[in-house]
């Protein structure tokens, strides 16, 4: 009994210590549109009849956007003050936190049309949420049509004082953290339109494209014998890369923020929204070598020529002088998915699923859209979760037919997407939860023992059939959607509304504060500023 008593006291105790560690972080995002030119071309475009425009959407005006750090168990508070003006694209904004649960706080998920009403021009909105026990590696971008694409996004990272890897590991902070990404030339309303191709890749906001200027490519310093956990982060619009440091090993520790067993490869492959921490000692002699992001993505440049730094970055030890590398990659092995083995299982697998889903993938080509099942995702004129709230708890009165899944609480769910549809593979994203993937892409086998665990899939290629297992433990709508931008525009989405009931009252339900409540008379009341292209003019 004394044992049990003291057990109790420390459980106490060290809620208590972790309750007095908690912060309040604050940070405010200005989203304006500004001229930058990442790739060294200058991103201009004149619609006949009009005046020059800026193509570029910012957060404090610079790319990729400011990194907002937190601890676990902190609490965010965002404010977002949008400014934006350019009427060649959207006026409205909103912010989505890539991979935050967001427990009994859906309404602070950032979606436009499904959590929330956009944030109007000249108006501002501050998002307030715990990030709870979640640590790792995330981000946060815009949510709304394919804004981010022009510049809305950035790192978001939650520390944790007691990371279990943090033994393998010497230097961890803002400069270890890479963001990979795609930039279009024109601006991405146009881009879509005509299903055009980003001319260049970016790595922490600089880049090159092909018979381009020799712009400033980003440099990552480390200096000899350190051991560094650089967080590479896939913020592209577009693209999947296959990442390398050239004379360098990677041992990765986290997938998505979930913590791995540990695994050392030459290279890995991240998907739109994906996240890799990989650990990297530098043992080689002082020099520069290439960091390289090759874009796996059709109509991209996939130069890989060490001439070039198309596709690159500098790996600069301290000492070494301030030139461009020569280097030559070393090593082939690349991390398979189904080796990132979860330091602690959620054991989903060995339970039988209570709902089974398939979702198939086509693309209408007579009217370029997406169908999942047969059906399009159109956003619909009131956000799912404000149908649910004001009690219209079965939203497919609203909702295009077929675009919202009811899934009762507290049930395992299995998903599966054929691989192989039209310009697959296509990333998956689940919003509100982590998924085990039980099948991956590239195999057959169904692992049930220790399965990677994710926020986004690849679905793969002909012959894949991935499948993934989550539980209903999160009531909301949370959408579920193909991570390349345009092809969520183009309607590869669904919403998987999350107990209804339970989202509206009960221990679990949804926090909807004043300000969230105001979003939509705002944007309802708008004379100007709701278009989301220069075609909305037509």
């Amino acid at each position: 009994m004394h044992c049990v008593h003291s057990y109790i006291q420390l459980l106490v105790a060290a809620y208590l210590l972790t309750s007095a560690s908690a912060a309040n972080r604050k940070y405010e995002l200005k989203v304006t549109n500004e001229f930058i030119h990442p790739d060294g071309f200058n991103r201009r475009f004149v619609p006949a009849g009009t005046k020059l425009i800026v193509y570029s959407v910012l957060a404090n005006r610079i790319f990729p956007a400011p990194l907002i750090t937190a601890s676990k168990n902190d609490r965010l508070q965002v404010k977002v003050i949008n400014r934006l003006t350019d009427t060649s694209m959207a006026q409205g904004t909103s912010i989505h936190w890539h991979g935050i649960f967001q427990h009994k706080t859906a309404s602070q998920d950032g979606v436009s049309w499904v959590t929330q009403c956009p944030i109007s021009p000249g108006e501002e909105f501050q998002y307030d949420f715990n990030v709870g026990e979640q640590a790792g590696t995330f981000w946060y971008h815009s949510h709304i049509t394919t804004q981010y694409c022009d510049g809305l996004r950035g790192p978001l990272i939650i520390y944790d004082k007691h990371d279990p890897h943090g033994w393998l590991y010497d230097i961890d902070d803002e400069n270890t953290v890479i963001t990979l990404g795609d930039w279009l030339h024109k601006p991405s309303p146009l881009g879509r339109q005509t299903l055009e191709n980003p001319e260049s890749t970016v790595i922490n906001g600089l880049g090159r494209f092909p018979n381009g200027p020799k712009s400033p490519l980003a440099v990552v310093g480390v200096r000899s014998g350190r051991r560094y956990r650089f967080r590479v982060i896939n913020t592209a619009c577009i693209s999947s890369f296959t990442f390398s440091i050239d004379h360098h090993k990677l041992t990765v520790i986290e997938a998505d923020g979930i913590e791995t067993h540990p695994v050392t490869v030459d290279t890995f492959e991240v998907f739109p929204g994906q996240r890799i921490s990989a650990v990297v000692h530098a043992t080689q002699r002082e020099d520069n070598y290439w960091i390289r992001a090759v874009p796996n993505f059709f109509g991209i440049n996939t130069d890989n020529n060490n001439k070039t730094g198309i596709n690159a970055a500098i790996f600069r030890y301290q000492g070494a002088r301030n030139i461009e590398p020569t280097t030559s990659q070393i090593g082939t092995e690349i991390l398979r998915e189904q080796d990132l083995t979860p330091l602690v299982s959620q054991n989903l697998g060995f339970q039988k699923p209570d709902i089974s889903l398939v979702l198939n993938i086509r693309l209408d080509l007579e009217k370029d859209v997406f169908l999942i099942n047969d059906n399009q995702y159109i956003p619909p004129p009131i956000p799912v979760l404000l149908q649910i709230m004001n009690g219209s708890v079965d939203p497919l009165s609203i909702m295009p037919n077929n675009s919202v899944i009811t899934l009762p609480r507290n049930k395992l769910i299995s998903v599966t997407v054929p691989g192989g549809s039209d310009v697959a593979p296509h990333p998956f994203h689940l919003h509100g939860h982590t998924f085990e993937v039980i099948r991956s892409a590239g195999s057959n086998v169904t692992n049930l023992r220790n399965p990677p665990i994710r926020d986004v899939v690849n679905t793969g290629l002909s012959g894949d059939n991935v499948t993934i297992l989550f539980r209903t433990d999160n009531p909301g709508p949370w959408f579920f959607h193909c991570h390349i931008d345009f092809h969520l525009e183009a309607g590869l989405a669904i919403v998987f509304a999350e107990d209804p009931k339970g989202q509206v009252s009960g221990p679990n339900a949804i926090e909807t504060p004043k300000d969230w409540k105001d979003l939509c008379p705002k944007w309802n009341s708008l004379k100007s500023g709701k278009q989301f292209s220069i075609n909305d003019f037509e």
